[in-house]
């Protein structure tokens, strides 16, 4: 009999990567408000530092295309946890 060993695709496996940085990101956000901080406060930090992440890794051109669809996803639910009526 052959013992097989689940191998992650590199799809799944940056699926499962950006699960885990998620949650350090929503820990790090969790924390913060804790101390005190505002949770809008804590949004704006977050998008600052994601964008700015995203410029100096990829530019400023194509971290703008990117940004272009999010319109797009914020109104299609993509970001959205909670139920809506």
């Amino acid at each position: 009999m052959l013992h097989q060993t689940f191998h992650p695709t590199p799809v799944e496996a940056d699926v499962e990567e950006k699960r885990v940085a998620l949650s350090y990101v929503s820990e790090a956000f969790a924390e913060g408000c804790l101390d005190g901080l505002d949770a809008d406060c804590m949004a704006q930090a977050a998008l600052f530092a994601a964008f700015q992440e995203l410029v100096t890794t990829y530019g400023e051109e194509a971290t703008a295309r990117y940004a272009e669809g999010f319109p797009e996803r914020i109104r299609g639910g993509a970001f959205t946890t909670t139920l809506q009526h």
